[in-house]
This record gives structure tokens, sequence and C-alpha cells, in this order.
């Protein structure tokens, strides 16, 4: 499928710089791994790999940090395309963090979005991962757009952007000592538009909540927030249907949708094109606030 709008020339660059940037994964890590939630970013990971290394099986297993908290539509899908894919899926509980007291909430119904950082790690120590391949990119926040493609960790899984390895000339350091490992990015320098060209392109499948629906939802913070068993409303605020769409996918408890009448991804690259908010500025309340940046999230070890 093709649109006058869209340089297929250059998404297939896009495409080629990615593919060669999971072999180098593959080629450099002793043990990897490749995040997938469900969300568009990982869908498009997902089929990158399928071109990178079928039809033999990926060399590296499917990793899901879940916070307890997700919309059931994504898990639901995340579920069925690693069934489809015949791949390995190992999943993180932030639940299971809890029950060992490495995470402490104040109460049991906050969010647990800040809360992954801990189990991402404990997850990687118990695994012995050295590479974590993920859908980041650095159009989506201001702390995303200071990683590196190949963005080192140290012993304690921390980031320190003023310490990252020059990336010249698609040369990748991966050289890691004991207890280090990298976070690799192939789609760091897409778009969220060129993901959407891409999945229009490829006719990607994705969980139905990406596209218009009816929801219930009430306002905070100037968001949308949809109301689930996490995210009740205040008992003076008022609560209505509007037909809705989420951009980006996450812990229930922070991830907000967006007015939307888009039912396919044209309609959504024409809407993306329209709009003036960043696709986690729209759809994020823990972005909102200085106690729950990103850039002091993934200082800890936040992916």
């Amino acid at each position: 499928m093709q649109n006058n709008f869209l340089d297929s020339s250059y998404i297939e660059q896009l495409e080629n710089e990615a593919i060669y940037i999971l072999r180098e994964v593959a080629a450099t890590a002793k043990k990897s791994a490749l995040l997938f939630s469900g969300g568009k970013d990982s869908v498009v990971l997902l089929r990158l790999a399928e071109k990178a290394f079928r039809p033999m099986k990926f060399p590296f297993p499917l990793l899901h940090i879940d916070t307890g908290h997700n919309f059931p539509e994504v898990i639901a899908f995340r579920d069925k395309r690693v069934k489809e894919l015949n791949e390995k899926l190992i999943v993180g509980y932030v639940e299971d963090s809890i029950a060992r007291g490495s995470v402490t909430l104040k109460n049991k119904d906050d969010s647990r979005n800040a809360a992954q950082s801990v189990t991402l790690l404990e997850t990687i120590e118990e695994y012995q991962f050295d590479a974590l391949i993920g859908g980041a990119r650095r159009d989506e926040e201001k702390a995303r757009a200071k990683e590196r493609i190949f963005s080192f960790r140290d012993e304690f899984g921390q980031w320190d952007p003023k310490n990252q390895r020059p990336e010249l000339w698609d040369l990748f350091n991966t050289h890691i000592d004991k207890g280090e490992h990298i976070r690799v990015f192939p789609i760091s320098n897409w778009t969220e538009m060129d993901v959407w060209h891409y999945i229009m392109i490829e006719e990607l499948e994705l969980p139905s909540i990406y596209f218009t629906h009816e929801r219930e939802v009430f306002s905070k913070n100037n968001l949308l927030v949809p109301v689930t068993e996490y995210t009740q409303p205040p008992s003076d605020v008022t609560v209505k249907k509007r037909n809705v769409r989420f951009r980006t996918v996450g812990d229930i408890s922070c991830t907000c949708p967006v007015l939307s009448s888009a039912k396919n991804p044209e309609e959504i690259i024409m809407e993306t094109a329209s709009s003036s908010l960043s696709e986690r500025g729209a759809t994020r309340l823990d972005d909102q606030t200085n106690e729950a940046s990103m850039e002091r999230r993934k200082k800890e070890g936040y992916f």
C-alpha cells in the first residue's frame, strides 16, 4: 500500500539500519533479549527481527516487564503474537518484586510504572542478559533524545547521559565488563510518523485500542483519563463517553488516550501530522511532573 505523502525509500533506509543493528547485537552479545510489550513500537521491532533472522528462530527471547496494571487488549495481543511466532517469552512481574520487598508502594493502587526499573534490573540479573533491545525513539521525550543507539549501563544498571560512547559512521562499541550491559535501540532514529508509515506499509496488526473506540474518560491535568479499576474519577468530576484512541500504551495508571476518529494507519498519519503535542506529552500523566521525570527514572534503570 502506497501513499503520495510517503517516501518509501527513506523508510527502507530506516529499515535497513535497524536490521543491521539487530544483527550487530546478535553477533556481539552473549545473551540478549528483545523487549516486547504488545505496543506499536515493539510490534515494529518484531517485524524487523523477522526480516533480520527468519526463517531461523530469533537468536534471543522476547521479554516483557509486566506491571500487572495493563490494558487487557494489549496483553491478549502480546500473547497471540508470541504464539504465532512460536518464540520464547520471558515475563518479569512487578508483583513479584512487591512480594520480595524490593518494590514498596505507598498505596496498593499507586502507579507501578516507575517500579518497572527494579523488576527490569532483577530480571537482567536473573537471566544474565548483557544486551536488551527496545523500541525507544529519540523523538518521544527529551531524556530519550540523549540516548545512544547502543546505550551503556553500569554494574548497577544505571544510565549516565554524560558518560556514553561516541557512535561515528555506524561503529558501535559493545565492550562491557562483568555486571554491565547495553540497551540497544534499533529504531532510535525513527519518528512516530515513521512508525505509522511502516505499520501501514507492512500491514501490521496492532491491539484494537490504537484505533478509535468509545470509552468512558474524565479530565485531569489537561489529559483524558480512562475510567478503570485503577483510575477512578473524583466524585465531583464528570465522566463522559468519548471516541478516543491511544497513541502509546503502558501502565493503566498513567496512560491516557486522545480524542480521535482514526480507524486505520492512514487516518492516524493524517492526525499525527497535524498534532502539536509530543506522543508522551499528550498521553502520559507520570511524565508531567519533575518527581517522576523520565530522565530520573532512566538513571535508575528504567528503559
